[in-house]
């Protein structure tokens, strides 16, 4: 998919990976996309769960077996 920016949070647990893409989508202009990139399966989970109380759009996660990586897309939305 592609995307705008990129935000690394590998090595990082929660909630910091959710605080940190939260903060990085605040700053973005509306209708670009930030690329997620996480190595801790807990927050391929709870980072689009506490960003859909936000208006920012999760537009997936898709999961890179080779590096064990996920990789999240989100929408920045004003």
């Amino acid at each position: 998919m592609k995307c705008d920016m990129e935000l690394n949070v590998c090595g990082l647990v929660c909630p910091v990976p959710a605080l940190k893409t939260k903060k990085q989508l605040m700053k973005m202009r509306p209708g670009t996309v930030l690329k997620v990139i996480t190595d801790y399966k807990p927050a391929s989970e709870s980072v689009p769960r506490d960003l859909a109380k936000t208006k920012h759009k999760h537009l997936g996660t898709d999961f890179i077996e080779d590096d064990e990586q996920w990789y999240m897309y989100f929408e920045a939305v004003k």
